[in-house]
C-alpha cells in the first residue's frame, strides 16, 4: 500500500501540477502523461489539455479537485446577485448565495496556485466551468438578454436599426411618393425621365463596381509555404447560433472535429434558444468534444441571430472569432488559414470574409441558379469588394474577426435581420477593412421555391433595414466613410434593393421604348442612348460575374444555367416587395430556413462517417 502511494507520489511529481493529483487518486499514468505532451506541444495548460482532448470528464475531473482541497463540490451553485456577466464566467470565480463564500471553476495558473498553497479559503467551494456559466446565464439571465439586444443601440444609437426609420426619413419618403404619382398622371415621360436621372447613378455604381471587381484575379486555393507550430497560434473562438437543428447537428459537429487546429485551442459556442426542445436532444446523443460549450441564450426579444451570437460574444476568449452556420462545412485548415493572412495585415482590417460555395448544386434548378449567385458573389463580387478597399456587405457566416475590435463595436446589431451585412458597413463606417480569405464554406442552398423565397425576404428586408440605418444621418455618415466610400456603401444595400424591385419594370419600359417610340429629338436620342447603355453594361454585369466564377471553381457544366440568370432575378424582385412588405408588418420576423433536407451534397459522406464514429463512441476515463 505504502509503495503504491510512493509510486504514485513519484509520478505525479513528474506532471504538471495542474492534473499530478490526478495520479494520487488512481488515474492511468500514461494518460496524464499523454496530456502533459499534448499540453507543451500546443502551448497551453495541462488541464486544458487534459479535458479539451475529452480525456477525462469535466465533471469527474472538478470532483477529483473538490476531493484533493478537501473543498466541497457543487454541480448547482446557486449564485448571490454580485454574480457578474461575463466577468465572474470568464475568472471563474462567483459569489454563492448563502453567506460570505464563493465558488471557483478553476483552470491553468489558478488552477495550478490552489493546488500549491494546499491550504485554500474554508470559504470556497468548487465547481465545473459548465456548471459555473450555466448558473451566472440563469441567476443573469435578465441583464444578459438586455444587452445583448441593446447594447449596440444604447451606446451607438444611428448604427442599429433599433427604432425603425425617423420622422424625416419617413416624411421623405411619403413626400417622393407623393410627387412621383402625381408627375407620373401629370406628365409620364418627364416623370420617368426623372427618376432614372436620379437613380441611374446608384444603377451606375452597382454595375461599375462588379465589373471592376471581375478584373481582379482571386486565386481559390493560395498556397501557405509555411507551417505554423500549434504552440504559436492562438486561442480562435467559434460562435454557431442554432435553432431546431436536430437533422444536421451530427454533422455540424463531425465538420467542427475535422478542423485542423489544435483541440485545446478551440473555444467552440453552441448557442441555443431556451424554447428549442429538439436540437439539445440531438445535442445529448452525440460524444461532443471537450472544447464545446453549449449556452441557452435567455428568452428575450427580439429572436434573431445576431441577439444570440451578441449572449455568447462576451464570453469568447479566443484572439480570433468565426461563425459559422448549422449547415457549415469549412475546410479543415480555415482557421490556420486565417491567423496567417491576419499576420502581416496591419490592425485596421478587423475581418476576413472566407467564401462560400453550395455543396447541394444538383438538388433542383434553384440550387444550380443559387450556385451560380453565390459563386459570382463570394468568388468574384466580394474579394474584387475586397482588393479595390470598398465597403462589403458580409455573407452570414464564415466571417473570421478580430475579437477585442467586434466587442469593442458591440458586436452585431441584433434588430437587423441582416446583421452580416450591416456589420460589414459598419466596421468601413468606423474606419477598419475587410479583407478575402481563400478558403471555402460549404453550405446548403433551399431547395423549393417556398424556402428560399422566405430566405431572400428575409435578406431583402436587411438589406433595407441596413439602408435605413446607414442614412438617418447623412452628414455624419458621409463624414466617416468619405465620399466614395459612403457612395458605394449606399449602391450596395439601398441601391441593391431599389435595382431588385425596379428590374422587372425597368426592363419591360426599355423592350416597350424601343419597340414602340423613336428618338425624334437629340435629347431624347441621348437619353434612350444612355438608357441603352446603362441596360447592356448592366446585363454584362450579371453575365461575366457569372462565368468567371464558374470558371475559377470548374463548375462549367453550369454555364448553360447562366443564361436563366435574368429570368432568376424576376424571382429575386418577388423577395424584394414581399421584403418591403414585411419591412412595414414584421421588422423583425426571422424567417427560419430548415437545413439537412438536401439529396446531392458531398458532405452527407461526412455525416455517414460521423454517424459510425456515434456508434463507437470515444474512450472515456472513469473515475475508479
Amino acid at each position: 500500500m505504502r509503495q503504491g502511494l510512493a509510486e504514485a507520489s513519484q509520478q505525479s511529481t513528474a506532471l504538471p501540477i495542474e492534473i499530478g493529483f490526478l495520479a494520487h487518486q488512481g488515474y492511468p499514468p500514461q494518460v496524464l502523461r499523454d496530456a502533459a505532451m499534448i499540453a507543451e506541444i500546443s502551448g497551453v495548460s495541462a488541464d486544458e489539455a487534459l479535458l479539451k482532448h475529452g480525456l477525462v470528464e469535466e465533471e469527474v475531473f472538478y470532483r477529483a479537485l473538490a476531493n484533493e482541497l478537501h473543498l466541497p463540490f457543487l454541480s448547482a451553485p446557486r449564485l448571490a446577485k454580485g454574480a457578474r456577466y461575463p466577468e465572474s464566467i470568464l475568472t471563474g470565480v462567483a459569489p454563492l448565495a448563502r453567506g460570505s463564500t464563493f465558488v471557483t471553476a478553476p483552470q491553468g495558473r489558478m488552477l495550478a496556485h490552489l493546488l500549491r498553497s494546499r491550504q485554500p479559503a474554508r470559504n470556497l467551494a468548487i465547481t465545473a466551468p459548465s456548471f459555473l456559466e450555466k448558473a451566472v446565464l440563469s441567476s443573469q439571465g435578465r441583464l444578459i438578454a438586455h444587452r445583448a439586444a441593446f447594447a449596440l443601440s444604447e451606446s451607438a444609437p444611428g448604427q442599429s436599426y433599433h427604432g425603425g426609420a425617423s420622422i424625416p426619413q419617413i416624411a421623405g419618403a411619403c413626400v417622393i411618393a407623393l410627387l412621383v404619382s402625381f408627375f407620373l398622371v401629370f406628365s409620364p415621360s418627364i416623370s420617368l425621365s426623372f427618376c432614372a436621372l436620379l437613380l441611374s447613378p446608384l444603377f451606375l455604381c452597382i454595375v461599375v463596381l462588379r465589373l471592376a471587381a471581375s478584373l481582379v484575379s482571386n486565386p481559390l486555393r493560395p498556397i501557405l509555404h509555411n507551417r505554423a507550430d500549434d504552440a504559436s497560434l492562438p486561442v480562435y473562438t467559434i460562435i454557431i447560433a442554432l435553432y431546431r437543428e436536430r437533422r444536421v447537428v451530427s454533422r455540424l459537429i463531425a465538420a467542427l472535429k475535422r478542423l485542423d487546429y489544435p483541440s485545446a485551442k478551440l473555444d467552440i459556442k453552441l448557442v441555443l434558444e431556451s424554447d428549442d426542445h429538439e436540437t439539445p436532444v440531438a445535442l445529448n446523443a452525440i460524444d461532443l468534444p471537450g472544447n464545446i460549450t453549449i449556452i441557452t441564450a435567455p428568452p428575450g426579444q427580439p429572436r434573431t441571430k445576431p441577439r444570440a451570437l451578441n449572449v455568447a460574444l462576451p464570453l469568447a476568449r479566443g484572439r480570433f472569432i468565426t461563425v459559422y452556420d448549422a449547415e457549415d462545412m469549412p475546410d479543415p485548415d480555415q482557421l490556420r488559414m486565417a491567423v496567417a493572412t491576419f499576420s502581416p495585415l496591419p490592425r485596421n482590417v478587423a475581418c476576413l470574409q472566407a467564401r462560400l460555395t453550395i455543396d447541394n448544386t444538383d438538388d433542383s434548378w434553384l440550387t444550380r441558379l443559387f450556385t451560380i449567385e453565390y459563386a459570382a458573389l463570394f468568388d468574384v463580387f466580394n474579394p474584387g469588394l475586397a482588393e479595390i478597399g470598398s465597403p462589403i456587405p458580409l455573407g452570414g457566416t464564415s466571417n473570421h474577426f478580430r475579437t477585442d475590435i467586434l466587442k469593442s463595436i458591440h458586436g452585431w446589431d441584433a434588430w437587423n435581420v441582416t446583421e452580416d451585412a450591416d456589420l460589414g458597413l459598419r466596421l468601413a463606417r468606423l474606419g477598419y477593412g475587410v479583407s478575402d480569405l481563400p478558403s471555402s464554406t460549404l453550405e446548403e442552398a433551399p431547395i423549393t421555391f417556398k424556402a428560399w423565397l422566405m430566405q431572400r425576404t428575409r435578406w431583402m428586408k436587411g438589406f433595407m433595414q441596413t439602408g435605413i440605418c446607414h442614412s438617418r444621418n447623412p452628414i455624419s455618415c458621409l463624414s466617416q466613410f468619405g465620399f466614395w466610400k459612403f457612395y458605394a456603401s449606399f449602391s450596395l444595400t439601398a441601391g441593391a434593393v431599389l435595382s431588385a424591385l425596379l428590374y422587372p419594370f425597368c426592363t419591360g419600359l426599355l423592350f416597350a421604348m424601343w419597340l414602340l417610340d423613336h428618338a425624334h429629338t437629340p435629347w431624347s436620342a441621348l437619353w434612350y442612348a444612355g438608357s441603352l447603355t446603362l441596360f447592356c453594361a448592366g446585363v454584362a454585369s450579371i453575365f461575366i460575374p457569372a462565368c468567371i466564377a464558374l470558371h475559377r471553381r470548374r463548375l462549367w457544366r453550369l454555364l448553360p444555367w447562366v443564361l436563366m440568370l435574368p429570368f432568376y432575378y424576376v424571382l429575386v424582385s418577388l423577395a424584394a416587395w414581399r421584403g418591403l412588405w414585411e419591412l412595414a408588418t414584421a421588422p423583425f420576423r426571422w424567417n427560419k430556413t430548415s437545413h439537412g433536407l438536401a439529396r446531392t451534397s458531398r458532405s452527407g459522406l461526412l455525416q455517414k462517417h460521423h454517424a459510425n464514429v456515434v456508434r463507437t463512441r470515444s474512450l472515456k476515463i472513469a473515475p475508479p
